[in-house]
């Protein structure tokens, strides 16, 4: 082989990245050591058992989430958007990408010149061909499409991420919407009892078997509990409203599916959570700043690959004639072809203080990385304490509503007798109120305390997308 021709072939071999490496930092996946199970006590049927949470909304056995789900997932203005944020890194991928390969212009032209005052003008006609290409000597092209590689993958898990968000987003609305409903039957229920209590204390007034305060009394409870139910009605017309708007709809469209009253979904008896190692891996906020920070890795190596050479490799190829019938003489050729080399010598350090610049904000990556992580373990933690306490208050609850259900039974029976006075009524309707709404409430806390349980778990997908590369470069 000549010299020339091993030269070429040496050239050819960088080229492809076989005889050169990449100049810069390998991404290594962080190091994040989890903790072997969940700080908080598993309780109120919370298992450590593998958790499969890809649809995790169908446990509740509401045919009517599921539906809203679906209509959300398809029409939500925030999924499309993530959507349109993919597709715009796949393509900046694809210019990352085709920075490898040689560029091709064509180009013709016709002229018409005179040169001298008494000369005769000149028409030429000119075409051809123009290549170049960058030689990757250093990877500064490789380290590229590494970061538009992980730039695309952490878009694909900011997709994942806003459907995580939506999903428990239209789910917390839908219960907000049963509980409201709920309270507003505890609070009409409520309503009608002490219209009727009002009543008779007015009959009794009138016959002189009870003092005329016993009426105020009895007007004033019932005033303060009807006051009540505007405010309920406008929470449940803001959640009806809500759920229209993450369907990608007009508020109001969806209050006639929802306005006929179902109860509060019921969770399951045993919820499978696993362990803090698999809630990390599946994350999709996790994995975002995993890709973030493979990215900005990348960077490192594009910004040090300008402290070396360019090599370019250029050449022509055209056909330049006085006539149009000489067009395809072959005598009309021009070509060349030949290498070039490019090295800035001095820039007052600017490209050494570019990787420093970019060496800080691959550090700073690495610290959003960590402190997501940490982020998503309090979630969890919080999230299974609230779901297991609740319970407990509900168990509480349906107890102390029982208890003043017979306490306000007794002292309606008792005051007709004439053994009370109506403040006893009075103090165990007050009383009887406030429990059922609690227990209304709390009834709707426990499942939505579920749904943020399983949103902090990172329910609702299954990863599609290989993690970032470990030690090694594109």
């Amino acid at each position: 082989m000549s010299r020339n021709g091993g030269w070429a072939v040496v050239v050819i071999l960088c080229a492809l990245g076989i005889g050169c490496g990449a100049v810069g930092p390998d991404y290594h996946r962080p190091k994040t050591v989890a903790p072997s199970a969940w700080h908080t006590s598993l309780e109120g049927g919370l298992t450590r058992w593998p958790a499969d949470l890809a649809g995790w909304w169908r446990t509740f056995d509401d045919p009517m989430l599921s539906d809203l789900i679906g209509a959300s997932i398809r029409a939500n203005s925030g999924v499309k958007e993530a959507a349109a944020r993919v597709r715009e890194a796949r393509a900046r991928r694809g210019i990352s990408g085709a920075d490898r390969y040689p560029v091709l212009d064509a180009s013709g032209e016709v002229t018409r010149s005179r040169t001298g005052g008494g000369s005769d003008a000149v028409t030429l006609y000119s075409a051809g061909f123009d290549a170049g290409w960058e030689l990757d000597l250093f990877g500064g092209v490789r380290r590229s499409v590494e970061a538009a590689d992980a730039d695309l993958g952490a878009s694909e898990a900011d997709l994942t991420d806003v459907l995580v968000s939506l999903l428990a987003e239209v789910a917390i609305n839908y219960l907000d919407v049963r509980t409201y409903q709920a309270r507003l039957a505890v609070a009409e229920a409520n309503l009608a009892v002490q219209e009727a209590t009002f009543d008779m204390t007015r009959y009794r007034s009138d016959a002189g078997l009870s003092p005329e305060l016993a009426v105020h009394q009895a007007r004033a409870n019932l005033e303060r509990t009807r006051s009540q139910i505007p405010t309920l009605r406008t929470g449940l017309a803001s959640a009806m409203n809500r759920l229209a708007v993450l369907q990608g709809k007009p508020p109001g469209a969806v209050d006639s599916a929802l306005t006929p009253v179902r109860p509060v979904p019921v969770p399951p008896a045993m919820v499978a959570v696993g362990i803090p190692a698999e809630t990390l891996r599946r994350r999709p906020d996790i994995r975002r700043a995993e890709h973030q920070l493979a990215a900005q890795n990348a960077r490192v190596g594009v910004a040090t690959a300008e402290l070396y050479p360019e090599l370019r490799l250029t050449g022509a190829i055209g056909l330049d004639t006085r006539s149009l019938a000489d067009w395809l003489n072959w005598d009309s050729r021009s070509w060349r072809i030949g290498p070039g080399i490019s090295w800035r010598v001095f820039d007052a350090g600017a490209v050494r203080r570019s990787i420093s610049v970019q060496s800080a904000l691959q550090e700073q990556a690495l610290h959003r990385y960590e402190a997501t992580v940490l982020t998503a373990l309090e979630e969890v933690e919080n999230a299974l304490t609230a779901y297991a306490e609740e319970q407990v208050q509900r168990a509480s609850l349906r107890s102390a509503a029982e208890a003043a259900r017979r306490a306000e039974r007794l002292a309606q029976q008792q005051y007709a007798a004439g053994l009370v006075d109506f403040s006893e009524v009075l103090i165990a309707q007050q009383s009887l109120l406030s429990l059922e709404d609690d227990l209304a409430r709390s009834e709707g806390s426990v499942t939505t305390n579920l749904v943020r349980l399983y949103k902090a778990l990172g329910g609702g997908w299954r990863p599609q997308r290989a993690e970032p590369p470990a030690g090694q470069s594109n």
